[in-house]
């Protein structure tokens, strides 16, 4: 397959690596190459088999109306773009196009995810919550990842109301935990990444996974096909 990578950050610069690691061609695109989407032309994307975007959330949402606007098969782990989401969707439907996104793209997470869950269902009395801590560059706070986890712990749990910590600091590639503390004991539930390596190759995975493929999904709902 041929991928476009879009963003010449730590993390695309990862992805490009495993994706070539996979067997794959790549192409990858800064952001000084493509100010507005101006490069993502229907014919320039008609020769990739899937777009991963892992730029800012500005940027994000240029590319995807681009992008999807074309058909393109699109993997996007940028966060902070979330209250475009029904506009995006509308796209991809309307365009016939696909797009897989998510907070984050390591199995991991998704299994920190699922579990987070059943923490909350089997401790519906103690008071949860969530910290995390990620590099001093990254610009939305707090992370789409803590974001996610408090959804789905309040989900499991209405009463809940989570609070979130964040900080940032050093070159951290990311860490969560949930505490769930009540007044006879504490149980904590860790999530800390060594590298990008573990986001990029969710992401070649997750862009393997929706090309060829129309509609939109998170990608925790495909997560656990590629584990």
């Amino acid at each position: 397959m041929l991928f476009l990578v879009l963003g010449r950050g730590k993390t695309g610069s990862k992805i490009a690596d495993v994706a070539h690691e996979h067997g794959h061609g790549v192409r990858v695109l800064g952001e000084e190459e493509n100010r507005n989407a101006m490069a993502l032309t229907g014919p320039f994307l008609a020769g990739f088999d899937a777009v991963i975007d892992f730029t800012t959330a500005e940027a994000a949402v240029s590319n995807m109306r681009a992008c999807l606007a074309t058909g393109a098969r699109m993997v996007v782990g940028t966060t902070g773009w979330y209250q475009h989401l029904n506009d995006m969707k509308a796209i991809a439907l309307r365009k016939n196009a696909g797009l897989l996104y998510g907070s984050n793209f390591s199995i991991g997470v998704q299994a920190m995810l699922r579990t987070a869950r059943e923490l909350a269902l089997a401790l519906p009395h103690y008071k949860f919550s969530i910290s995390e801590t990620h590099h001093k560059d990254k610009k939305d706070a707090p992370s789409g990842t803590a974001l996610s986890l408090k959804k789905v712990l309040e989900g499991a749990n209405p009463a809940l109301d989570v609070e979130i910590v964040s900080k940032r600091e050093g070159d951290h590639a990311g860490l969560h935990v949930i505490e769930a503390r009540s007044e006879d004991d504490c149980i904590e539930l860790r999530h800390e990444a060594f590298s990008r390596r573990g986001f990029a190759e969710g992401a070649v995975r997750a862009a393997e996974w929706v090309a060829g493929r129309s509609g939109v999904w998170e990608f925790s709902e495909i997560a656990a096909q590629l584990s």
